[in-house]
């Protein structure tokens, strides 16, 4: 089969029919399959807790520019976090038109659960549309397919999941569509918009971005008249990151940080498109004149960021404490390469943009013109999301949604070849085929909903627990508000019952905090006493049976965590009883 030009309308009712139907299949399954977690109110995440009480802050007044969470580490002024308003938007104004209806509480339960599934809707609308205007409408249906088999990113988008992945999803299918534009002045913006916002919520985005604006410089070297494409995005990229900057950090703080966008990465944005654009007006020049020029502007980015953010050469976490990597980072699969994953979840990272890549270059193969040049880009920004993804595994969620549009193409091919075989056994053996394909993606996902506490990309410190913090709520609001010494993956939970403060959570700005809880924790019982009355902490709290205390324990058989694990509790310590079945534990530090 060849495929040519064929680019149809942007959004045709029959394409809005077969999204709207599969988000609607989609929704439904992972509301019934979460009905568990919804009930109890299990935040697949620390982080999406952390999320809702920010908006919740925000909500209460807190200034837009404000973003330190005051409750954490308040003795030292609490803790700047490094989140974006943009991610705050949709579930603040979702909880603000729900509140007279339902409630502050009722509104932010109903906001954390319309918000992904309203995400999810947007990112199979976008990827859908891709197939819908290049493959069909066959294509758009195992598209959307493919995306909800994908575990990695059903787990960033599902109900409850409120944090900022789920949006950097949709923004990178954003961008690709704009890479699928006639316009090269309009698709050049919408994917150096795209591009903006997704660095505005999150840095880690940065190699992906400069994949896209690689593959819009090599149209230009394809072809002269091509430029437009990298001029645009390339001035749209510092235009729209000027514009987030200012709307959700504002210009208080100018200091260069590893973990977001600053105004070393602005000078450097503004300075490609400034060179980009003097570099399209010399035009016409030889190719390696072309050449020399785009590397130029490469390597001075390059050498603007190593000279003016030595400290960021690491990376977003490049700063963190040893101790804190040790036993906070360290811990965090997600952000560890593929190979230190279970061998499940590596099959769901890799098995998908891998049949999606090969795709890609069948779709190349078979396509002429525009269209064989378009799926060859596809390829190497797909191939490009797959060698992130293997470094950084939460990044597979992005992975999986670029591949999901080959992927669903390669579904039907396979499908409309096994209707075509005569004999009956030999069409089993091809379905099964295609279900070993896709095995890595079925029982996983499966698993996954059933079981949204155990996420696979959540924090291998949290796992499932009798330990239920909500229930132990009236028992600490009970007590005076004070600070609270727990582990760092319950302090969001802590912060988000009651009106108590913690001294640090699993956020690395935090990291003061983080390491003097884990000090504190792994230290002797003795000194912790010092410690926390030096700080004036009122209260100590833990699950005894998660991740993280059994982490400490082991490494400090006679510190402070072994002795409560273990039954030595000191005589500094009160014991304030729980009602209920609950295994949480709370001590009141005696004076």
């Amino acid at each position: 089969m060849l495929f040519v030009e064929r680019r149809k309308p942007g959004f045709d009712g029959e394409m809005l029919q077969r999204v709207g139907l599969a988000w609607a299949m989609i929704a439904a399954l992972l509301l019934v399959t979460n009905y568990g977690a919804l009930r109890a109110l299990l935040f697949p995440d620390p982080d999406d807790i952390m999320r809702l009480i920010e908006v919740r802050d925000l909500l209460a007044g807190q200034a837009w520019y404000d973003l330190v969470q005051h409750r954490v580490d308040a003795v030292h002024g609490g803790v700047p976090m490094h989140w974006s308003r943009l991610v705050d938007i949709p579930l603040a104004l979702t909880i603000g038109v729900l509140t007279p209806l339902l409630g502050a509480h009722g509104a932010e339960i109903a906001g954390s659960i319309i918000v992904p599934l309203v995400t999810f809707f947007i990112a199979l609308l976008l990827a859908g549309r891709v197939a819908w205007r290049l493959l069909g409408s066959e294509a758009t249906g195992f598209a959307c397919l493919a995306m909800a088999l994908s575990v990695p990113l059903v787990s960033q988008m599902r109900p409850l999941r409120i944090d900022h992945h789920g949006w950097q999803i949709v923004l990178a299918l954003a961008a690709v569509n704009g890479l699928m534009a006639r316009s090269p002045r309009k698709g050049g913006w919408i994917v150096g918009t795209s591009l903006a916002l997704w660095l505005s919520i999150s840095i880690e985005g940065l190699p992906l971005a400069a994949a896209f604006c690689g593959i819009v410089a090599l149209r230009w070297l394809r072809d002269p008249k091509e430029r437009a494409w990298f001029v645009h995005t390339m001035q749209a990229l510092a235009v729209a990151s000027l514009v987030a900057f200012a709307a959700t950090r504002g210009w208080a703080d100018l200091a260069q940080h590893c973990d977001t966008l600053s105004p070393l990465h602005l000078a450097i944005f503004c300075g490609g498109a400034l060179g980009v654009t003097v570099l399209a007006r010399l035009e016409p020049i030889p190719r390696p004149m072309l050449i020399a020029g785009m590397a130029l502007v490469a390597m001075g980015a390059a050498a603007a960021y190593r000279l003016g953010a030595p400290q960021c050469s690491g990376g977003g976490f490049a700063e963190l404490d040893p101790l804190v990597r040790r036993f906070w980072y360290d811990g965090v699969s997600e952000g560890l390469p593929v190979w230190h994953q279970p061998l499940s979840l590596a099959l769901q990272i890799v098995v998908p943009p891998v049949l999606g890549l090969w795709a890609s270059l069948k779709l190349a193969s078979r396509s002429r013109d525009w269209l064989r040049q378009w799926w060859f880009d596809y390829a190497l920004l797909l191939g490009a999301s797959l060698a992130i993804a293997l470094l950084v595994a939460r990044a597979g969620a992005v992975a999986g949604a670029l591949a999901a549009v080959p992927l669903g193409w390669q579904l039907a091919e396979w499908l409309r070849a096994a209707r075509r075989m005569p004999a009956p056994s030999r069409r089993v053996l091809a379905m099964a085929g295609i279900a070993l394909a896709l095995l890595p993606a079925l029982p996983v996902t499966l698993l996954t909903m059933a079981m949204p506490a155990n996420a696979s990309n959540g924090s291998s410190m949290a796992r499932a627990s009798s330990c239920q913090v909500a229930e132990a709520a009236h028992a600490l609001n009970a007590l005076p508000t004070g600070e609270v010494l727990a582990p760092l993956d319950i302090g969001p939970r802590i912060l988000y019952v009651t009106d108590h403060r913690v001294i640090a959570t699993g956020h690395h700005r935090g990291q003061r905090g983080m390491k003097e809880a884990i000090e504190i924790f792994t230290g002797s019982t003795e000194a912790a006493h010092a410690r926390l009355a030096a700080r004036g902490t009122a209260y100590v709290a833990l699950c005894p049976d998660l991740v993280e205390p059994a982490r400490y324990a082991q490494a400090a058989p006679h510190g402070f965590m072994a002795d409560l694990l273990n039954g030595r509790e000191p005589a500094w310590l009160e014991p304030v009883k729980v009602p209920g079945g609950s295994n949480f534990r709370i001590w009141k530090i005696r004076s």
